[in-house]
């Protein structure tokens, strides 16, 4: 699954990191891919993004096998494969080589099979790093803000999405939109969200995450909210929100279960 939209600022990394934690709290197993350059989901597992040994760098051009990457969350039970700086490059370099979309999908190839969810990073902005994440993905969780520009920035998101299905990657869909920071005191944020649930119906979470202190401060101290705080707003909006995909992904089963 691909945490993605273009525009910076919305909860991106904040989502990965504390559903990855809550995903593995449900007893899931978990791996979190950092596909981002600046290493926030790294950092924010409490990961030192420049002492790794190996990275998502080094998986994407090949020099580096997943296995060989990941690393343990310091706290929740989960596994990340971590990026930093040195991920910019490989924007770069994967132009020059063929295949460039698919690098991400073909180093994953039979790793992931062993875990229930795989949560990509990506970063806020619609370029080859993402492209990889969306070529390797089966679904795209869009957290967004219900603030002015959002809903024009979720339309140009939509229809990359649409174009990486036709070019890259036909399984890709939407698996839902997640409403962040969200402020039920702010009528822009109600109308917004009523405007969210008329287009895209069902594929809305229920959950709406809400603006939380905790949630700020727990990437200082390298864990998920759940670890720093778990009786906070924010910790047990995750909590529901990994509740509600689980119950999803159940339902979605369900109907294939009696093919066999």
């Amino acid at each position: 699954m691909a945490i993605a939209n273009q525009k910076g600022g919305v909860g991106k990394t904040t989502t990965c990191v504390n559903l990855a934690a809550s995903l593995a709290a449900t007893k899931r197993r978990v791996l979190l891919i950092d596909i981002d350059p600046q290493g926030n989901a790294t950092m924010g597992s409490g990961i030192d993004k420049n002492e790794v040994e190996s990275s998502t760098y080094d998986v994407l051009l090949g020099e580096g096998k997943v296995a060989d990457a990941v690393v343990p969350a310091a706290a929740g039970d989960y596994l990340v494969l971590p990026a930093n700086q040195e991920l910019a490059a490989a924007e770069v370099e994967l132009l020059g080589r063929d295949k460039r979309e698919f690098h991400l999908h073909d180093a994953l190839a039979g790793y992931v099979d062993g875990f229930d969810y795989v949560l990509i990073d990506c970063p806020p902005a619609i370029n080859m790093l993402t492209v990889n994440a969306l070529a390797a993905a089966d679904r795209v969780l869009i957290p967004m803000q219900c603030e002015y520009y959002a809903l024009e920035g979720l339309s140009a998101l939509v229809d990359t999405i649409n174009r990486i299905r036709q070019s890259a990657n036909p399984r890709l869909s939407i698996h839902g939109i997640l409403r962040t920071m969200f402020d039920p005191r702010n009528n822009l944020s109600n109308e917004v969200s009523a405007q969210l649930e008329q287009h895209f119906g069902d594929r809305v979470y229920r959950t709406v995450i809400p603006r939380n202190i905790r949630l700020a401060e727990a990437p200082s101290f390298g864990r998920a909210a759940l670890y720093h705080d778990k009786y906070s707003r924010g910790a047990l909006a995750y909590l529901a929100l990994a509740g509600e995909i689980n119950r999803r992904e159940s339902a979605a089963a369900r109907p294939h279960a009696g093919n066999g």
